[in-house]
């Protein structure tokens, strides 16, 4: 079994210089797999990122979205799809298996939905149950600035990190770091996240 996370920029050509985002973009995803034969941007501005331990994938794919809206007026679309992999192919995009095909579907489901971010498994209620807390979750997410996006993605870079640490990476007090984790509600999506892989464990019971 395996995660495969598909996505797409939104609002990518707003920005004048691509090299922008793809940077960012790049880091990101080295930063969640190690590997790079586990991930690959492809068509410009759409990408793919294998990983192997499924519990990882949704703090991935909050990771991605933290990173992409530090940069103003840009989000991200990102499809999770978890299953069997059939066909490994020398790179993410070559290889096949129910984990791609889910992953591949939903992102062209969420086009149409006008949602951000799903998942789909083998399991349907685990899926119903999953993509309301995802719903909920982006209601949050969706408007996060990007002083509140920054802030996420310091928090799951340095887990352990204090705030006044955190403060000093970005030139802000720990009063500023606090309060910022605050309007991210940092805690309550940690907590899901926290939620989901507890959830996805059942899939490998």
């Amino acid at each position: 079994m395996t995660s495969i996370l598909t996505g797409d920029i939104i609002r990518s050509r707003s920005v004048k210089n691509p090299e922008v985002w793809l940077s960012t973009l790049k880091e990101a995803l080295s930063l969640c797999s190690k590997n790079p034969s586990q991930w690959e941007i492809y068509r410009g501005d759409s990408f793919q990122l294998e990983l192997e331990d499924v519990g990882e994938s949704l703090k991935a794919a909050i990771y991605i979205k933290a990173c992409l809206k530090t940069i103003k007026g840009l989000d991200v679309r990102i499809a999770i799809g978890i299953g069997e992999k059939s066909f490994t192919g020398k790179t993410v995009v070559e290889s096949n298996g129910e984990a791609f095909q889910f992953s591949g579907d939903t992102l062209e489901n969420l086009k149409k939905e006008k949602v951000n971010l799903k998942i789909k498994t083998t399991n349907e209620q685990l899926n119903q149950e999953l993509n309301l807390y995802l719903k909920l979750a982006l209601t949050i997410m969706d408007h996060w600035t990007t002083n509140s996006a920054e802030i996420v993605k310091l928090y799951i870079e340095q887990p352990n990190a204090l705030q006044e640490e955190l403060g000093k990476l970005i030139g802000i007090n720990q009063n500023a770091v606090s309060s910022r984790q605050k309007r991210a509600h940092l805690e309550l999506i940690m907590q899901l996240e926290q939620h989901y892989r507890q959830k996805i464990k059942q899939l490998q019971a």
